[in-house]
């Protein structure tokens, strides 16, 4: 009995690893494995092996953990029959099944979800010797589980599925850390997700808010309205503002001003070519066309060549990034806080910024921004004074400059009614 004793104890011990080193598998951090590896940790490089050939590894574990159990039982059984006790043989199995349930199943599961990637490189040794040794016998054991549910009718996904961009969402959101850094960092990370399927219309300087200069006008005219703008790139267009003739650099018209009397320069002859995109085409396109291309600065035209606006490189990094201002930068919209909870905010200040500042999830795949969501969603032109309701969040017009609007009071509300004044 004392032998059986011990081979009941030796038994459930084996349960309970196979049992942690499943929780383990299960929860650590591949990421951290990953850098592990990279750094020359070779029990990391073991285990990153072994997480590529996951359901396999946890297969043998199983299959191992299984084996145990039975024989666990048949053990347990054997212990129990010594005392000649019919209560005791009635309910054996129950008493054995709470034994395994609670010390090699609970409190294992318990212990290593503290620390699953530190338990599981000190076992990464054994765990490969036990998956090169039982894999074999759990690779027929899987043929044949198949094979069984073919004939029942059920489809096996062969491969597992690749890691998306949801998962990947997913993990930046399950990031703990509270502090206002690492929302932050979250907002960039999701916003590199992002750039694939947003749109260059989407974060592009309408055309009514980019700054032209007329090349028809005198050199002296020119000269004075550009270094009267913040700006360093500059359109230039002749007859009609739709026909963009170049791009004024400011440091190239300085260099040959140095040289030359303004009516001896040639200024559309110092200009760079336009370059004109689609308006359709998406952030991350745009972005590796501008470091193919070294250039900061692109016209937006839709599908009948009009001119759309501008987008630059800074327009796409802000995206990731959010605002990048210098010294030279005019500030013309924005989100400003209110002491009674509202916000006042600018009817060009695009959807995207104010989701992300405001933790929203107002729709913008029919309009970018915020003037445009209210146009395109109540189907009318408002009049100051105003009130919407969308989406539990209350718009009220406060300022509009011919059909636009320019200024919004935004407040967090339950659903009203929607209302004039």
């Amino acid at each position: 009995m004392l032998v059986d004793c011990i081979l009941f104890i030796i038994f459930l011990m084996l349960m309970s690893f196979f049992s942690a080193a499943e929780t383990a598998l299960t929860y650590s951090s591949k990421p951290k494995l990953h850098q592990m590896s990279k750094s020359g940790d070779p029990k990391a490089a073991i285990i990153l092996k072994l997480h590529d050939r996951l359901g396999l590894v946890i297969g043998v574990i199983l299959t191992c953990a299984t084996l145990l159990s039975a024989i666990v039982v048949a053990t347990g059984s054997k212990i129990l029959s010594h005392f000649n006790n019919s209560f005791l043989d009635t309910f054996a199995p129950i008493m054995i099944g709470t034994i395994i349930l609670i010390y090699a199943e609970v409190m294992p599961k318990m212990l290593i979800l503290q620390k699953p990637t530190s338990f599981l490189l000190k076992i990464s040794k054994v765990l490969n010797f036990l998956f090169q040794l039982f894999h074999p016998f759990n690779v027929i054991i899987q043929h044949i589980s198949r094979f069984t549910l073919r004939i029942l009718g059920f489809k096996i996904q062969e491969k597992s599925v690749v890691q998306d961009k949801d998962e990947l969402r997913g993990v930046i959101d399950l990031h703990s850390a509270p502090d206002q850094d690492t929302v932050q960092e979250k907002a960039m990370l999701k916003s590199i997700l992002d750039l694939g399927s947003v749109q260059v219309n989407e974060i592009m300087v309408h055309r009514q808010n980019v700054f032209t200069v007329n090349a028809n006008l005198s050199n002296t005219e020119i000269i004075q309205q550009v270094l009267a703008s913040p700006f360093t790139r500059i359109p230039l267009w002749k007859d009609n503002p739709d026909n963009i003739v170049g791009i004024l650099h400011t440091k190239a018209l300085l260099r040959t001003k140095q040289t030359l009397q303004d009516d001896q320069l040639d200024i559309v002859s110092i200009c760079h070519q336009p370059w004109f995109i689609h308006e359709n085409r998406d952030l991350l396109e745009q972005l590796q066309a501008f470091r193919e291309k070294r250039e900061h600065f692109a016209i937006v035209v839709d599908e009948y060549g009009t001119l759309m606006g501008i987008v630059t490189l800074e327009d796409i990094l802000e995206e990731i990034v959010g605002d990048i201002m210098d010294e030279h930068d005019v500030l013309t919209g924005g989100i400003r806080p209110q002491e009674d909870g509202s916000y006042l905010i600018f009817g060009n200040m695009t959807i995207r910024d104010v989701n992300r500042q405001l933790d929203l999830n107002l729709p913008d795949d029919q309009a970018s921004t915020v003037a445009g969501l209210l146009l395109y969603k109540f189907r009318m032109i408002p009049k100051v004074g105003q009130v919407f309701h969308l989406d539990g969040v209350l718009f009220e017009i406060l300022r509009k400059q011919n059909n636009q609007v320019t200024l919004v009071r935004m407040k967090k509300s339950p659903r009203v009614q929607t209302s004039e004044s």
